[in-house]
């Protein structure tokens, strides 16, 4: 999984003045200009009473290369988001699939809501390894043989499987991305559980530390009240 902070114009200022609008008016946009660090304690206030909508005046756009699986559940989230993403149709596609290393944990216990994931063994892996390439190679051998007799890129591609490698652009504000690590990431901070995909929570780890470089406070108070979007 790759993520690469395209462009960004996110700051913990953006919502010290969004916020301050209500009782300042006009003065509020004295806080562009303000160190935030000084009002800290506003933010850490808006977080934990859930006054949402000052951590929307900020936008950060991602450029994202990962599986068709991850972009699949990605695009779930839709309210804040906005999303543009290679085409199948226009483009030919290149033979990048993804392979799960062995760190990736395999075996799945217990039920829905209340299972775990355990490492596999060195039989397992070497299983998943060597049918997933097997898989990639006959499929994209096909896909290929449609395209050399002339058949069009949108009707060859439906033989290529969900672990072939994407890439979109996805923005985003602060809001609309704390919703989505509270649901595809796990920290010791939660208050709410999460189960999400291991590689879709990759992808979200990497976008959380960018966005925690442009808005440390924000991110921090994001943190301490338990890791739920306002």
């Amino acid at each position: 999984m790759s993520v690469e902070l395209v462009k960004h114009s996110a700051s913990d200022s953006d919502v010290l003045w969004a916020a301050r609008v209500s009782t300042a008016g006009e003065q509020s946009l004295a806080e562009v200009t303000k160190d935030p660090e000084r009002s800290k304690g506003l933010i850490n206030y808006l977080m934990r009473d859930r006054h949402g909508s000052p951590f929307e005046h900020n936008s950060m756009t991602f450029f994202v290369s990962a599986p068709l699986f991850v972009f699949r559940e990605f695009h779930r989230h839709r309210v804040g988001w906005s999303y543009n993403e290679e085409s199948g149709r226009y483009r030919q596609l290149e033979p990048v699939f993804y392979v799960p290393s062995e760190e990736r944990k395999l075996v799945q216990q217990g039920r829905p809501g209340k299972y775990e994931f355990v490492a596999g063994s060195a039989e397992q892996h070497k299983v998943v390894t060597e049918a997933m390439e097997e898989s990639y190679r006959q499929s994209y051998r096909a896909y290929q043989e449609m395209l050399d007799a002339g058949v069009a890129r949108e009707v060859a591609r439906a033989t290529l499987p969900v672990g072939l490698y994407s890439s979109m652009y996805a923005t985003c504000n602060a809001r609309s991305l704390m919703h989505f690590l509270g649901l595809r990431t796990q920290h010791e901070q939660a208050k709410v559980p999460s189960f999400p995909q291991r590689e879709i929570e990759m992808v979200g780890e990497l976008m959380e530390a960018r966005w925690a470089e442009l808005m440390p406070l924000t991110h921090a108070a994001y943190n301490a009240n338990g890791r739920v979007a306002p």
